[in-house]
């Protein structure tokens, strides 16, 4: 079936191109009586007296050209007419008689007179094509013929909707029309012919097209003699639901102005209300979107936010807005205003002229997503009669209203990865909501808005540490010098022996070169050198070895070796290094992937903002507190005990490194440093570096300590503060530390730290003065220590040992 919004066919011109003759008679309506007054009941005896009047008018029983001689026998054609139409039917029912295969009426009930047009035509819009029509018109007459005829079957059946503005209002009704032919007889006006067995067989399973049936019945070859009953179903609020429906799968539906006017229109039919007005809001957290709004039509900008407003819940207080909210279900207020105590919002709307209106909170999987509200000028015009209707639609806006908030949401995240890279999900909603705002105050979409507004969190409390591999640069130096003197004697044996073969005088100068080399090299590893080595041999040395190979066995056998210990992808010896660096990447991934593990189980705690980096060691950060949390809820209680996870978490470290050493290429250690600072900061996020970094010149201060902490030197000594096996705490203020002797006392009766607590101050560093330090050391010869998990030991808050991670 077509729907309501696909073209329809007005039926104006459905009176021609009929190849067959049509006329108005009562002949079979008229036998049916003269059958019943063969009955002696008393309805034989009304038809008697039927046939008794009827001699008095035989005009009413020949064919009917002048439809005026059934006004002027009105009594007795509606006598007549009592055996189609009843009488206790006329006043509600839509039924009539047209003249056969034509539109123009000649009886009807009262309420079907009220779809009649002015010339007594039936008027309005078919769910039908103009030639569709008419086919479907000429196979009924078809049907009609062969079934009168030959007794031939051929049903015809098609949901035909008519559509017409009702009177006073305007408003579209919608009516499922059914014709009944059973007081039409078809009379032979040409010979024609019976159809043959294979002709029935097709038309019993509808496989004749209409050129078929036409050439069974020609044009003019019968005449279609008395009245077609018609009834029409009201099928208003059907068709409007179903063209609901239809809208609503559209995803712009809701947001696009133009077909949100159309929403707007059906549902002034489904209620039956011209004045309504709809509005749509989203609900999220404390914000409420406003989707479409009938008040406020304007230009679609094909976008959700296509005159849109923010506000907030709170501005909804003491509201009809906010009792729906809370009552879970739709508040009708039939005159605002007759309310005594206005909301701000609800004056508001009576200041626009709305009189009546009902709220209705949309809900999706049993959560509030959004508002549906519908408003009338009228007083009383919104009332609780209309409530089961309004049932029948709001899971539609529901799922509308859902799925036009996800795509937003969609293309906010898609934005935000965009210009941001990757946001940690703790503060991703301070993200979408200046995407949001920039939104609202821009051109609507993202990427179009205007300058976002700065994204600041402040009163965050900061928590840093850092497991830094011990003398990495040392080691690596020595790896690379171990493998330049490698790859320079290599060299120098392909020099020799191609001199002790062939004694040519260059071959010695370049000998001496390489010795030259050499003896820098031993002595100390400058930054330029592996540059320089490299280009000597790649530029005077390697060129040569194609020819020197020549010179015999024992100058191929030594170039063979060179170059089966040179790594073809970088050019260079690279056998110290390789195994330095697969020491620092196991070390690295072990560490990181067991602060990772800690990390899931402390933001299940309580969520946190956390950055984790690696080079020659892990740093991590974190940033914790009420204004990251869109709820803006936090208690002190998380953030000592992610201070105390800290702590676990470095001895975990420790005893992880350790257990690794005796499997590492290369022996390495592992020193560890937590930066204690109790007093909370500001961060902000700087959009062209796209990270976050702290905010204010107060604040600087613990920026520059974090990038220097790692090189400090305790005072009076030349010793480094961080060393392998302990965990150097860092604080400014005598009670930072204090909270933190309790923490280490904690984990020295759980067997992870020794009992040795060192006291230390610092050696000024640059733009940091009067730090002072706690040292522990971790118990690493405990063999029967497992590592800790911090996650299953704060969970349980007890005092054992906690199990392994």
């Amino acid at each position: 079936m077509m729907g309501m919004d696909e073209p329809r066919t007005s039926l104006a011109g459905l009176q021609k191109d009929f190849p067959f003759e049509s006329q108005l008679s009562l002949a079979l309506l008229i036998r049916f009586w003269e059958e019943q007054a063969k009955d002696p009941s008393v309805r034989g005896e009304f038809a008697r007296s039927l046939m008794v009047r009827l001699r008095e008018a035989p005009e009413l029983t020949r064919p009917i050209d002048d439809i005026t001689l059934l006004d002027h026998h009105g009594p007795l054609v509606d006598a007549l007419m009592s055996a189609v139409f009843p009488p206790a039917f006329l006043e509600k029912a839509y039924m009539g008689a047209l003249i056969p295969f034509t539109l123009r009426s000649v009886y009807g009930t009262r309420a079907f007179d009220g779809i009649m047009g002015p010339d007594g035509v039936l008027y309005g819009r078919l769910n039908l094509g103009m030639q569709a029509l008419k086919d479907f018109r000429l196979v009924n007459a078809y049907a009609l013929a062969l079934e009168r005829l030959y007794g031939v079957e051929f049903p015809v059946d098609y949901p035909l909707i008519l559509t017409v503005p009702e009177p006073g209002t305007g408003l579209d009704r919608h009516f499922k029309i059914q014709f009944d032919g059973r007081f039409v007889d078809v009379e032979r006006r040409l010979p024609i012919p019976p159809p043959s067995e294979d002709t029935r067989r097709r038309l019993a399973s509808q496989a004749l097209d209409l050129d078929g049936l036409a050439a069974l019945i020609p044009p003019g070859a019968v005449r279609f003699s008395g009245f077609t009953v018609v009834k029409a179903a009201d099928v208003t609020d059907q068709e409007v639901l179903s063209s609901i429906k239809r809208d609503l799968i559209d995803k712009e539906s809701i947001v696009s102005n133009a077909r949100f006017e159309k929403l707007q229109a059906k549902l002034r039919t489904l209620f039956r209300r011209p004045a309504l007005h709809l509005t749509l809001a989203a609900i999220e957290g404390d914000r409420i979107l406003m989707l479409n709004s009938g008040h406020q039509l304007q230009q679609a900008q094909g976008c959700i936010f296509a005159g849109s407003v923010h506000a907030k819940t709170a501005d909804y207080a003491g509201s009809v807005f906010e009792r729906a909210t809370r009552r879970g279900r739709p508040v009708f207020v039939e005159d605002l205003a007759a309310l005594t105590n206005r909301s701000a919002k609800e004056e508001a709307i009576l200041r626009k002229g709305m009189r009546s209106l009902v709220v209705a909170p949309l809900h999706y999987q049993q959560q509030l997503i959004g508002m549906l509200s519908l408003g009338s000028p009228n007083p009383g015009d919104v009332n609780t009669l209309l409530a089961p209707r309004l049932q029948e639609v709001l899971p539609l806006f529901s799922v509308a209203v859902k799925r036009s908030v996800d795509e937003l949401h969609s293309r906010v995240e898609s934005f935000i990865k965009e210009q941001f890279t990757a946001i940690h999900p703790v503060v991703e909603w301070r993200f979408r909501k200046a995407v949001l705002e920039g939104m609202e105050h821009g051109a609507g979409e993202p990427g179009k808005a205007g300058e976002m507004e700065p994204i600041v969190f402040r009163d965050v409390h900061p928590l840093y540490a850092v497991s830094d591999i011990r003398g990495s640069s040392t080691h690596r130096a020595w790896a690379i010098q171990a493998d330049l003197l490698t790859q320079l004697g290599l060299a120098r044996e392909v020099l020799r022996a191609a001199h002790d073969a062939r004694p040519l005088p260059i071959l010695d100068q370049l000998t001496h070169r390489i010795d030259g080399h050499v003896a820098e090299i031993e002595v100390t590893l400058r930054s330029g050198d592996e540059l320089g080595v490299m280009g000597f041999l790649k530029t005077d040395v390697e060129p040569l070895f194609d020819h020197l190979q020549t010179f015999g066995a024992g100058v191929r056998e030594r170039i063979d070796a060179y170059r089966a210990a040179v790594d073809p992808g970088i050019g260079l010896v690279y056998a110290r290094r390789k195994e330095f660096d697969e020491s620092v990447t196991q070390i690295n991934e072990a560490v990181s992937a067991y602060i990772d593990l800690e990390e899931q189980a402390a933001q299940s705690m309580f969520p946190h903002y956390f950055e984790k980096q690696k080079t020659d060691g892990v740093d991590y950060t974190i940033y914790l507190g009420g204004a990251l949390r869109e709820d803006n809820g936090f208690d002190p209680l998380y953030l000592k005990n992610l201070r105390l996870w800290q702590l676990m978490v470095a001895c975990g470290v420790a005893l992880r490194v350790e257990r690794l050493k005796g499997r590492l290429p290369v022996s390495l250690d592992i020193t560890n440093l937590i930066l204690i600072q109790h007093a909370p900061l500001s961060i902000r996020f700087r959009f062209d570096e796209k990270r976050f970094d702290v905010d204010g010149a107060y604040n600087v201060r613990y920026e520059i300590i974090k990038k220097r902490i790692d090189k400090a030197i305790i005072r009076g000594t030349t010793e480094r503060l961080t060393q392998p096996g302990k965990i150097a705490l860092v604080y400014s203020h005598a009670t930072e530390a204090a909270e933190w002797r309790e923490y280490i006392e904690y984990l020295q009766r759980l067997g992870y730290l020794t009992r040795d607590v060192e006291e230390l101050e610092l050696d000024e560093l640059q733009g940091a003065q009067g730090l002072r330090a706690l040292r522990v050391t971790v118990d690493l010869a405990n063999r029967e220590l497992d590592v800790p998990s911090s996650a299953a030991a704060l969970s349980r808050g007890e005092g054992d040992r906690a199990p392994a991670a």
